[in-house]
């Protein structure tokens, strides 16, 4: 028997229970959508927590703003690091200019800034700025 992981739905936040080696073509019990899309999730203060705690597999999250250089030109590696990676790895992207207080509880100085999550635990953090496969990269190596 396989191994059932849970999931959290990114399109109405329902935790679903997915076996693990069907998880990548996965839909939610309650709204239908897919579970993994191949592109990031966006976050808010209202979602964060239980995105970051709930769901089984590692969660990456790209803390980053509308305004910054830097933010918007890493932000097509992103989601070509989200596409190669998932559902090994969720990736999410919170706007620290619409919810401040979530950057603000993380102490993230710098944007863009990453954090992988396990557990609800940050794992790992990297600042700056990065290609998709130093992102793929990064990321593997803290798995």
């Amino acid at each position: 028997m396989s191994d059932v992981i849970n999931l959290v739905c990114p399109a109405c936040g329902v935790t679903n229970r997915v076996p693990a080696d069907r998880a990548s073509e996965a839909k939610c019990g309650k709204c239908h959508s897919p579970l993994f899309s191949g592109h990031p999730t966006e976050l808010t203060g209202e979602n964060f927590t239980k995105n970051v705690s709930r769901n089984d597999i590692p969660v990456l999250v790209d803390f980053w703003a509308p305004w910054c250089g830097p933010c918007r030109q890493m932000a097509p590696a992103f989601a070509q690091a989200a596409a190669q990676m998932e559902p090994q790895v969720r990736f999410a992207k919170l706007n620290t200019e619409d919810h401040q207080m979530v950057g603000a509880h993380y102490n993230i100085r710098s944007i863009p800034t990453m954090v992988l999550f396990r557990g609800g635990q940050e794992i790992a953090r990297q600042s700056g700025a990065m290609g998709a496969a130093d992102i793929m990269r990064w990321v593997s190596s803290q798995l």
